[in-house]
This record gives structure tokens, C-alpha cells and sequence, in this order.
């Protein structure tokens, strides 16, 4: 086997005869929103996304304004092509189908080990082009991936994939993208749980509530991937094959690319740990694979001094 031929191997994710069909991934139409009242007016509009693009939760709902989304303004339609993991393999919305059909059964088992009081249930999750209308506001490309809490849905551009490679300096590979879902995914568990409400995120900084906030996202990503290869379809099929290590690292790699220090060198300043808002490369890197090793509770990052 050449070269070529065995980075092409090591690139297919999900199990070609596995059925990655039924779940509720739409590709979204053009919205439009009533309205948006953000705390700090544009200067706090520009932070917002700023936040949202390194990979974490959408704050809008956070900052002391209000937003309405217009019912119905959010439209999209099946992803009807989705059906197996070949298709997965072969294109990125049916890979994100893909990642809802395999996340949702393995939280499903997983949540109730939280202790949560609350009862799981799936986010929304939508993918868009350009610009999207959600519950906590208008979103464009320059969002990124974000998770809305007002209407529990997940929003992904796609085209940032491309993104984490051409400006992050990702290596970039399905694992990578699939650890962006599992992270946005996270964020959900955490809105179920009521850590958004309990946790106080006014604060920045590598031990701040905010970044515990991300980071436990992150072992939440990481405690997927550990049990993705027993997670089955409704056939009893595998979905996911077993991660390769160099899979494995190339979700470790997208986590460190995303990392509060990396990007504020990569913006030709110097780095300042008290405005993290997400945590450093290291520290995302360390969170992922405590979720792996250990599953989802070992995700504890509000009641330990090492970050």
C-alpha cells in the first residue's frame, strides 16, 4: 500500500454499512430575527463572536441583552442523502449526520451518570451557509461553531473545517471535525445539567469558570470518542471504527489549534493568560484526553485546582 493509499485509509471514520439515517441535521435556508439587544452594543457584538469562533458556546444570551428569534425564521431542510457511513465518510454534512447519529445513543447511556436531575434529550442542530437567524441571534461564518441555549441547537458553517486548517493551522482530518461537534455537543450536556446557570462565567483567566466551562466541553468531546467504536445504529451495526492514533491526534491537534494562547500568538500579540476565555492549548489538549481515558466523569473541572 503507497503512501497516499494509506493516509486515504486512515481518513474513513465510520463504518461503510452503518445506518447514520433519521436524525434531526438540517441544512438551514436564509432567517431573520425581530430583533437583537446585546449588552455593550457593537463592541460587545464584536466579543461575541470573537468568543463563538474559538470553538465554544454562543454567549449572546449571556451579556445582559435580549434576543428574539422570529418563530418559523429558522427553516432547513433533511439531510435525505445521509444514509449510510459511506456516505459519511464521503461528505462533510453526512459526517455531521453521522456524528448526531452516533453522539445522541452514547448520551443517551451516558447522561444519567452526570447525576443530573434533568432528563437528556438531543440538540437542535442545524448547519448553514453564510449567515444563519438562531435563539440567541443572527450568526455568520465568522461565528464558527457555536451551541445556542436559548433554542438548545447546535449551528455549524461548515466551510470553517476549511478554516481550522487554512487559518489555525490544524492538520485537519474527520476525527477533527467530528471533536468540534462532540465539543458543541458538550455545551448542550452542560445546559441540561444547569452549569451555565450555577457557574459564574463573568470572570476570564486559565482557572476561570469560563474556561472550566470550555474545557469540560472539551473532556466531553474526548469521553465520545473513547466509546464511539461500541456506540451501535439501530442494526446493531458499529457506526464509528476505532480511532487510529493518528486520528487521535489529529482531534488533539484541532484542540490545541482552537487554544486561547495559540491565538493570541497567532494574532502577533503576546500571550495574556487573564483574558482567556477558553484555555490554552495544553490545557484543552489535557482536558480531551481525560474524557477519553476516563469517560464522561472524569469531566470535573469545577472542583480541581489542576487545569
Amino acid at each position: 500500500m503507497s503512501w497516499r493509499q494509506a493516509r486515504r485509509s486512515s481518513r474513513v471514520t465510520f463504518n461503510p454499512n452503518s445506518d447514520i439515517s433519521g436524525t434531526n441535521v438540517k441544512r438551514a435556508g436564509r432567517g431573520r430575527t425581530t430583533g437583537i439587544a446585546v449588552g455593550g452594543g457593537g463592541i460587545g457584538l464584536v466579543l461575541i463572536f470573537l468568543i463563538a469562533q474559538l470553538g465554544g458556546v454562543d454567549l449572546s444570551g449571556f451579556l445582559g441583552g435580549t434576543q428574539v428569534a422570529e418563530p418559523g425564521a429558522i427553516t432547513g431542510q433533511s439531510l435525505e442523502g445521509c444514509k449510510t457511513g459511506a456516505d459519511a465518510n464521503a461528505n462533510v454534512d453526512c459526517r455531521m449526520a453521522g456524528a448526531a447519529a452516533s453522539l445522541d445513543p452514547y448520551w443517551a447511556g451516558a447522561f444519567g451518570s452526570l447525576g443530573a436531575r434533568a432528563s437528556y434529550h438531543r440538540p437542535g442542530f442545524s448547519l448553514f451557509s453564510d449567515s444563519a437567524s438562531t435563539g440567541c441571534g443572527a450568526a455568520t461564518s465568522a461565528t464558527g461553531p457555536f451551541y445556542c441555549p436559548s433554542d438548545e441547537t447546535i449551528y455549524i458553517d461548515t466551510s470553517f473545517f476549511g478554516q481550522l486548517s487554512s487559518q489555525f493551522g490544524a492538520r485537519g482530518g474527520p476525527l477533527a471535525e467530528l471533536y468540534i461537534v462532540a465539543h458543541e455537543w458538550g455545551h448542550h450536556i452542560q445546559n441540561l445539567e444547569g452549569t451555565f446557570n450555577t457557574v459564574d462565567r463573568s470572570q476570564t483567566g486559565p482557572t476561570s469558570g469560563t474556561v472550566r466551562i470550555e474545557l469540560q466541553a472539551d473532556c466531553y468531546a474526548g469521553s465520545w470518542v473513547g466509546a464511539a467504536a461500541n456506540v451501535r445504529d439501530r442494526g446493531g451495526n458499529r457506526l464509528l471504527n476505532p480511532p487510529t492514533e493518528e486520528q487521535i491526534r489529529d482531534a488533539l491537534d484541532a484542540a490545541a489549534a482552537v487554544g486561547d494562547d495559540r491565538i493570541q500568538q497567532m494574532g502577533g500579540g503576546q500571550v495574556h493568560s487573564e483574558a482567556w476565555t477558553h484555555g490554552s492549548s495544553d490545557q484543552r489538549q489535557r482536558w480531551f484526553l481525560e474524557g477519553y481515558r476516563g469517560g464522561a466523569t472524569a469531566c470535573n473541572t469545577f472542583d480541581t485546582d489542576r487545569l
